[in-house]
């Protein structure tokens, strides 16, 4: 490259892809580690090949296209799996829990104490001060049943 200060081109593509690298450590996303391989590749052919500035550019950005394409290919092809499915999803994380009912569950609805927050809940007619389980969600709306005895008598358990 003329202009540099007698610097080679393939050093200002490597210290390009080097400058890559690093913003991708500093800005969130997955998008400049790909265009630093592609500058690193074309720094290490220009120092090998020492093609013209046009051809240099045409190289980075055909080894650009080459790289952002594949690594999305890849990365769609072997997605990541969560290691809790339900991080984001509270009501989810719910199923399965205790309650107290705090407003009585009347006409299907009213609500419960859950851990330190009120919800509001669905199910059967229950009243105040009553045990109940969490069975679902619909949106951020509690779904619950009465929470049975277990000598399996059919009546709820008062707190």
């Amino acid at each position: 490259m003329d202009g540099l200060g007698g610097i080679e081109a393939h050093w200002v593509w490597i210290t390009l892809g080097l400058v890559l690298a690093g913003t991708e450590m500093l800005v969130p996303g997955v998008y400049f580690v790909w265009l630093a391989l592609a500058a690193i590749a074309t720094g290490v052919l220009t120092a090998i090949v020492e093609p013209s500035l046009p051809l240099q550019i045409v190289d980075f950005v055909a080894l650009s296209l080459i790289t952002v394409f594949s690594a999305r290919r890849f990365l769609q092809s072997r997605p990541q799996e969560s290691p809790d499915p339900l991080l984001n999803r509270r009501g989810a994380q719910m199923v399965g829990r205790h309650a107290l009912v705090v407003q009585a569950i009347a006409h299907g609805q009213g609500r419960v104490r859950l851990g330190d927050g009120e919800w509001l809940a669905e199910g059967p007619d229950i009243e105040i001060g009553q045990q109940v389980r969490v069975i679902g969600t619909r949106g951020t709306v509690l779904l619950v049943e009465p929470l049975a005895l277990p000598g399996g008598s059919g009546s709820t358990v008062t707190p």
